[in-house]
């Protein structure tokens, strides 16, 4: 990088809580031992989309909340969990070689993150941290033991602007 240069950082220009009904979320599970050399499980998602993972899930039906978006789910209880997928409703079918775990309705805080999605600003340990702090500055209490999501809705994630920018949506289960 050039000392003159100025790198602009990801933003979140949003913070939205929202109430989520019980919601099935089906996909494939991952822990620590599947992180790539980068640390993170991009490595997976370039997988889900070069063997088409997401054509089955696609085929069950609109997914529930936010459409037919894409989700990276996590969370660490006892273990660090992972899992690539969509969110639906509740009983819906698990298709072959897929896995699913149900999740309780709840309120959830979501913070838009704006920047670049080449430059991995909108993930990771300070996009978490960035969105974290705006959740609290907000009021609200993250829930023991939440569920963190990140949700790649179309348009905002996969229509870059003018700057090559999109928006990821970062969410995170609230206490009541």
């Amino acid at each position: 990088m050039d000392y003159g240069e100025e790198k602009e950082m990801a933003e979140v220009i949003d913070v939205l809580r929202k109430s989520f009904p019980s919601l099935r979320l089906i996909g494939k599970r991952y822990t620590d031992t599947d992180r790539g050399p980068d640390g993170g499980y991009s490595q997976k998602w370039g997988e889900w989309f070069e063997k088409g993972y997401f054509t089955a899930l696609e085929k069950l039906g609109p997914a529930l909340v936010i459409g037919d978006a894409y989700i990276g789910c996590m969370r660490c209880a006892g273990e660090f969990e992972y899992w690539i997928g969509m969110f639906f409703p509740e009983n819906t079918p698990v298709p072959d070689g897929y896995r699913c775990v149900d999740i309780t309705p709840g309120d959830v805080g979501i913070c838009w993150i704006y920047g670049r999605p080449d430059t991995g600003e909108l993930y990771g340990q300070e996009a978490h941290d960035m969105c974290m702090a705006r959740i609290k500055e907000a009021g609200w209490q993250i829930a023991d033991e939440p569920w963190f999501f990140e949700l790649y809705d179309c348009p905002r994630f996969t229509a870059p602007d003018a700057k090559g920018n999109v928006i990821l949506d970062y969410g995170v289960y609230l206490k009541e």
